[in-house]
């Protein structure tokens, strides 16, 4: 089910699972078409059938049980990550030329869209320092993880996105290192005892983009904030959640990591 809004923006829900190599594909040549101004924005939810992916970042001995599940190279910033049935897949596709090419601000912007998502339902979610992805405190006092993020920006128009855990079989993470974090555990919505529908979350979803974001394409504006320390500190191991920092001509500049001033977007 795909929608166009007025402001041109194509709001796009897959009912059925997506192969992973076939939304790659989709998305490269949506990214050309964007880059090239034949195509407008898209965003776009789906499911994947069970899979792991790897970031640019992937340390192979966190993958744990290689035979369990496809692998796949992603192309996007980050370590392994699973995806499967039950998890809410967002890729964002759009151009910062249009809302401002600030890539600290647009990872921040999308980890707020998941924050005040999961807030609607009664969820207090949260950024921890050295660690990306939003971040549930449970009633022990352990921090689990609820969420993802990796992205890629390519002459300042972006793919992949985040991923909410709704529903899925938790029991799939033990085949790889979540993210390379180690001492944290992953959580659902459903685990935390919520019976939302995927259809629910994704109406909230919609919403808070639009306060974020914005569905006609405008400058991104949030205060970015230090995220607080987590009972365990990961900073000194941390990897991006992208690949580099674009430069205004679109290439990738390594010279000076932003991960130095704001450690609150490593892994």
């Amino acid at each position: 089910m795909a929608h166009t809004t007025a402001a041109g923006i194509e709001w796009r829900i897959s009912d059925s699972l997506v192969a992973y190599p076939d939304a790659l594909d989709e998305m490269e040549a949506r990214v050309r078409a964007i880059k090239d101004g034949t195509a407008n924005e898209l965003v776009w939810l789906l499911e994947h059938p069970p899979l792991y992916t790897a970031g640019t970042s992937a340390d192979i001995s966190d993958l744990v049980d290689p035979e369990r599940f496809p692998v796949y190279d992603a192309g996007r910033g980050g370590q392994y990550t699973y995806h499967g049935p039950g998890q809410r897949v967002v890729y964002f596709l759009l151009d910062l030329n249009k809302r401002g090419k600030d890539v600290r601000q647009f990872v921040y912007s999308l980890e707020e869209v998941i924050v005040q998502s999961l807030a609607k339902f009664g969820i207090t979610a949260e950024r921890r320092r050295g660690r990306v992805g939003v971040w549930v405190e449970r009633a022990d006092g352990r921090e689990d993880k609820i969420a993802a993020i990796g992205v890629r920006v390519r002459q300042w128009v972006t793919y992949h996105g985040i991923a909410i855990n709704l529903a899925p079989d938790l029991s799939h993470f033990t085949g790889i290192v979540p993210c390379g974090i180690s001492e944290h555990g992953v959580t659902s919505m459903r685990e935390l005892g919520l019976g939302t529908t995927m259809s629910e979350l994704d109406t909230v979803i919609k919403q808070v983009f639009d306060d974020i974001f914005g569905l006609t394409p405008r400058p991104m504006t949030l205060d970015i904030q230090d995220a607080p320390e987590g009972r365990t500190s990961t900073a000194a191991t941390a990897k991006l959640p992208y690949e580099a920092m674009p430069t205004e001509k679109g290439t990738q500049d390594t010279s000076n990591p932003i991960e130095a001033t704001h450690p609150v977007f490593k892994i």
